[in-house]
């Protein structure tokens, strides 16, 4: 049995691994920039009442979107890259075609639970995104508009922001779960040794 359409499996890894590594930089950007804000907040406390020092007003809630943001942006490139954690000690003894199906297997398992999470995180966002008429949210599978819109308790910033930026990664993160997939089977079909 020979590989699946390789040619375009390397153009569209290649293809994927700029949108991976861009998206992981954008969260890596994002990772900073609340570090140093948690950092300035820091030190606003401890001067606090001096010149002009003050913590950072909702630096708690700014973390947190900060955080789930870059967590989001990362997980494409974590997968493209077989990144997440794995105990492998029996795999390792195995041929190199064995080791390629169990990786194969693997990415079978994280493409249904991306899928999942890419679901669910798309759910909590049409229940936040206040815009949009009942057709097109009812096309989109968004549910029906909220009363009100949600936002952060301090700042008041709006929920579906992140909820959508979020999403974005983790549709990314499907879909380099799908060509992870397509890869795998292309190696288990050579008996190649996985190298991403």
């Amino acid at each position: 049995m020979s590989p699946i359409a390789p040619r375009a499996e390397a153009a569209t890894g290649r293809a994927v691994e700029r949108l991976a590594r861009w998206l992981a930089y954008a969260g890596g950007v994002v990772l900073v920039l609340v570090a140093v804000m948690v950092c300035v907040s820091i030190i606003g406390r401890q001067f606090d009442g001096f010149a002009f020092f003050r913590p950072v007003r909702g630096d708690y809630e700014l973390v947190e979107l900060g955080c789930v943001i870059a967590v989001c942006a990362f997980l494409p490139w974590c997968q493209l890259k077989r990144g997440h954690v794995a105990v492998d000690v029996v795999v390792q003894a195995l041929p190199y075609r064995a080791k390629a199906f169990s990786g194969l297997l693997g990415d079978v398992l994280i493409t249904l639970v991306s899928f999942v999470m890419a679901w669910r995180l798309w759910a909590g966002f049409g229940e936040k995104f206040p815009y949009g008429s009942d057709g097109l949210r009812a096309a989109l599978g968004m549910g029906s508009r909220p009363f009100f819109p949600e936002t952060t308790y301090e700042l008041e910033l709006p929920v579906w922001i992140p909820y959508g930026l979020a999403f974005l990664g983790m549709a990314l993160f499907f879909l380099i779960s799908l060509y992870t997939v397509w890869r795998s089977l292309n190696w288990t079909i050579e008996g190649m040794e996985q190298n991403p």
